[in-house]
């Protein structure tokens, strides 16, 4: 978890509010820390409520769905590079149900 927040291009000190599911990745005190150090707000979706975060699950889902299991990887480049293509076309040109 904490490599993907080393990962990212943009300034955490932007992001104000985190909302997550309460699996461990997300609940432990490394997260508590580093989100503590950026001033990020942490959002626990309620126990039982699968509500909270149903377009992230549908999402995740579908990226699961569609690139993941349609290929076998042998690296772990390949794959991010196979999901970073499938986000901006998810996002940029695939149509949406709700358009």
């Amino acid at each position: 978890m904490l490599a993907a927040f080393a990962a990212l291009r943009f300034p955490l000190g932007g992001i104000e509010v985190f909302h997550t599911d309460r699996g461990g990745e997300f609940t432990g005190e490394r997260i508590e820390r580093m989100l503590d150090v950026f001033g990020i707000t942490r959002f626990l979706s309620n126990p039982g409520s699968p509500y909270d975060d149903a377009v992230v699950e549908s999402t995740n889902r579908l990226v699961k769905k569609e690139p993941i299991c349609d290929n076998v990887y042998t690296s772990v480049e390949r794959l991010r590079s196979d999901a970073n293509r499938y986000v901006w076309w998810y996002n940029h040109q695939r149509l949406h149900s709700t358009l």
